[in-house]
């Protein structure tokens, strides 16, 4: 985890450690926003029942999209930070000789 003091230090970064709680409150949006969609779907299913359930199978496939996609972003966000790290590791190594 990372303590209060290192928002106020650019010793280290602070996005590796939070970035798992931000993908976690993206995935509970999505999820939220796909039960509206459902409940949308399933109350627009009474006026128009094919768009109804075009409008429930659009709010799924919208949910199963937006967590893979959510977790490709993280893992994005974390893969430049990794680099990051592995360019220090390599530039220590250069300097040792």
């Amino acid at each position: 985890m990372f303590d209060f003091q290192d928002l106020f230090q650019w010793d280290r970064f602070i996005t590796p450690t939070i970035i798992k709680t931000f993908y976690w409150l993206v995935i509970g949006l999505i999820v939220l926003f796909g039960i509206s969609g459902i409940f949308s779907g399933l109350a627009a299913m009474a006026i128009s029942p094919f768009g109804g359930f075009i409008v429930l199978l659009s709010s799924i496939a919208s949910v199963v999209v937006g967590v893979v996609f959510s977790r490709i972003a993280a893992e994005f966000i974390l893969i430049v930070f990794r680099i990051n790290e592995h360019l220090g590791a390599i530039r220590d190594q250069g300097q040792m000789h």
